[in-house]
């Protein structure tokens, strides 16, 4: 049975900034009940990196709203154009990346989007199949229909060229050919991000040039990161991932400020704005801590991509860790290795940190030491150059969430 088309609209327009234009989406879905189809909802994500996060979730809630109303989520994965990096809200050159590091992360894509998104009203496509066969003249005759004026109307460029800063027309290309996807998919919508307007709004303008009905275009809030000012990046390390541990997961979300759990409550979880201000009500009259809610914000994320009884057995972990000052059941074991130590028998906290899994980078090492942030056998450690004789059974804590365990 159909869904009435208001309350289509009503759940489709819900959470919104950018809309082009609530009329047309009606007729769109008007049409498409007459006929017995469904939309086609065009959504891209360049591999960029492996992981997807709730920064993506946001996105990925509003597909999943159209495929509950019985349309199609065309989701493009830009596998040619992660080749040429997409500087949308950047204020400088993204690298591109390799064939191999591309593959590589539409692979984890894959694998990630369908935690959310439901497979058989799911149309996967790689855009190197209609963007690798254009000849030099195809590029030629589809850059025709752009101009510069166009290209640096967009606030990132007119930023940069403004500051005499290196604008390529690799650049200039990628919103185009990311336009040429809804021409070659027909869609009838596109979701991105306030940051993709730019390049959402070509896609009608192209589609109106090659003869085709203009695509809806319809963006999301973007979703701030762990530390309540950047957009959430894997890059800025402001994430949670959505296929992290569950008490990753959990850990992270009680990190959160206050004030921000109220926006990863209504953009992540989709709850209901007369639900969220119920809360923040209690809360300000005292009758709910602040800690108890976003313990359930922590349940429930975990919860959404795992289960409910492996969120509660997270939100207990962290009661049992962090509240009573425990180490963790599930600790893990780093076994040192002979070569590790210097002549004294020595390890270097730093080399230490990165090997065992507690940092990424040597960089992060030094950084979380010089914060405070490292304890060996409850000591606090501060220098980066700080060596030390390890026995067997010695615990190394990282952060708030990182233990290992020493074995000899």
């Amino acid at each position: 049975m159909s869904i009435p088309i208001e309350e289509q609209l009503a759940v489709l327009q819900a959470r919104t900034v950018d809309f082009f234009s609530p009329e047309e989406l009606k007729r769109k879905l008007e049409a498409a009940q007459r006929e017995g189809r469904s939309l086609r909802i065009k959504y891209g994500a360049d591999p960029s990196a492996p992981d997807i996060h709730l920064g993506h979730v946001v996105g990925l809630n509003k597909l999943r709203a159209f495929q509950d109303c019985g349309h199609t989520v065309v989701f493009i994965i830009g596998d040619f154009t992660g080749m040429i990096g997409d500087p949308s809200g950047r204020s400088n050159t993204r690298k591109p990346l390799s064939r191999e590091q591309v593959q590589a992360n539409a692979l984890s894509y894959q694998e990630q989007v369908f935690r959310i998104l439901d497979r058989d009203k799911t149309e996967v496509r790689f855009n190197s199949e209609w963007l690798s066969p254009l000849g030099f003249e195809d590029v030629i005759r589809l850059s025709a229909h752009v101009t510069v004026a166009q290209m640096l109307a967009r606030d990132d460029f007119s930023k940069r060229y403004a500051a005499n800063q290196p604008i390529s027309l690799v650049e200039f290309l990628y919103p185009l050919v990311q336009a040429y996807d809804s021409v070659v998919i027909r869609a009838d919508v596109e979701i991105g991000g306030t940051d993709q307007l730019f390049n959402l709004l070509l896609g009608r303008e192209l589609q109106k040039l090659m003869g085709q009905e203009p695509q809806i275009v319809l963006t999301l809030p973007l979703l701030e990161g762990l530390d309540g000012v950047n957009k959430m990046s894997k890059s800025l390390g402001n994430y949670i991932g959505v296929a992290e541990p569950a008490k990753e997961i959990f850990g992270k979300a009680m990190s959160i400020s206050d004030d921000l759990m109220w926006r990863y409550f209504s953009l992540v979880l989709n709850r209901s704005d007369k639900e969220i201000q119920e809360w923040r009500e209690q809360v300000a009259d005292g009758k709910l801590h602040p800690r108890d809610v976003k313990d359930r914000l922590g349940r429930e994320l975990v919860a959404r991509f795992f289960d409910a009884e492996t969120g509660e057995a997270a939100s207990q972990e962290f009661r049992r860790v962090f509240s009573a000052g425990q180490i963790p059941e599930d600790i893990a074991i780093f076994p040192i290795p002979g070569d590790f130590k210097d002549e004294e028998g020595r390890v270097g906290v730093v080399a230490l940190l990165v090997a065992s899994g507690l940092c990424a980078s040597n960089g992060e090492a030094r950084r979380l030491l010089q914060q405070g942030g490292v304890r060996i056998q409850d000591n606090k450690v501060t220098d980066p150059q700080y060596r030390f004789i390890p026995d067997d059974g010695m615990i190394v804590r990282a952060g708030k969430r990182g233990f290992v365990k020493l074995a000899l």
